[in-house]
């Protein structure tokens, strides 16, 4: 029993941030994701009677115990629907740096979603598998789609209505999100530790929750009209009041660090030029541009001008996650 999945990383447009249940992994709010093209997580399980203790190998090192327990517990939701109990080794390889606010336990567990059921031969739905992923990693659920993907908090206390869907596939919209890599570092605080802070200390949360259901609709409008400027507002908008309800924590969280913020102000200047360049940040020190396909060169230099950027990384709209072999 073996398979290998692929699957893209993807960028929340309209963010997440909170949980109404940890348990079960349920987002406090909706969100509008963007599935990258260059970002991917390559992911190879197999089953077998002979492996005593799940085994993980991240980008070819032997995982901390840590995530190894996060992996098998994820792993024994599906062994439970397949009714077996056979140990897995697993394989995943990110193209780029991990922990780093970069969406890699999205597409990390979006990939192994796919790989473990259909090497357990689960005929899964693309809406079963996103509410499947949606336990191993929030934003894995909208990994399992690409295009522009939108995540549903749902209202159910057992999860069944916390999904994502597709809203519109790759190539209706060809747009560009360019990635500053500020470092190469794991960040400090996990995104889920930083969600829980926020939700039990920042006197701005309830706002947060409040006034998202507006964003998501304005957002739509904006990618169903290939409204570029609204979108890029809106995508900034929503980065802004993420972190500042996570700086509004106690102890407050800075996910930024100094070459993000000198990043920000460029982008800033960038479109005071007349280029219509938008930012967005995770909970990471990573910064994202959205801009049009004509205004990519300019956008990338403008990035790179900044003392301290790394290197840029240049993704379109990216796919579905895909098998990319199985055994038969």
């Amino acid at each position: 029993m073996k398979c290998r999945a692929r699957a893209h990383a993807n960028i929340a447009l309209i963010k997440y941030w909170g949980k109404r249940d940890a348990r079960l992994n349920l987002p406090a709010v909706g969100s509008i994701s963007l599935t990258l093209s260059t970002l991917r997580s390559e992911t190879e399980i197999v089953f077998s009677d002979e492996i005593e203790q799940d085994v993980l190998f991240l980008n070819g090192q032997k995982a901390k115990p840590k995530e190894v327990a996060r992996v098998s517990s994820f792993l024994d939701l599906i062994r439970d629907r397949a009714k077996i109990k056979q140990k897995a080794r697993i394989n995943s390889f990110n193209n780029f740096p991990t922990a780093a606010g970069l969406a890699s336990s999205a597409s990390g567990f979006a990939a192994l979603t796919l790989a473990a059921t259909r090497a357990l031969r689960l005929n899964l739905s693309a809406r079963e598998l996103s509410v499947l992923a949606r336990r191993g990693s929030g934003s894995a659920a909208r990994s399992i789609f690409g295009g522009f993907v939108e995540m549903h908090k749902g209202v159910s206390d057992d999860g069944s209505d916390a999904f994502a869907e597709q809203l519109f596939p790759p190539d209706y919209w060809d747009i560009r999100l360019l990635i500053g890599i500020t470092s190469e570092q794991p960040k400090k605080v996990g995104s889920t530790d930083g969600m829980t802070l926020s939700k039990e200390t920042s006197p701005y949360y309830r706002n947060w929750i409040e006034t998202q259901e507006y964003d998501l609709q304005q957002m739509r409008e904006a990618i169903k009209t290939k409204d570029f400027p609204k979108l890029g507002e809106l995508s900034e908008h929503s980065c802004l009041k993420m972190h500042a309800v996570a700086l509004s924590g106690n102890p407050g969280i800075i996910y930024w660090n100094a070459v993000t913020v000198e990043a920000m102000h460029a982008v800033r200047e960038l479109r005071r030029t007349g280029v219509p360049a938008f930012f967005t940040i995770d909970a990471g020190p990573q910064i994202k541009v959205l801009c049009l396909p004509e205004d990519e060169q300019k956008t990338r230099d403008c990035l790179l001008s900044v003392p301290g950027i790394e290197r840029v990384i240049v993704n379109r709209p990216g796919p579905d996650a895909q098998i990319l072999e199985e055994d038969n």
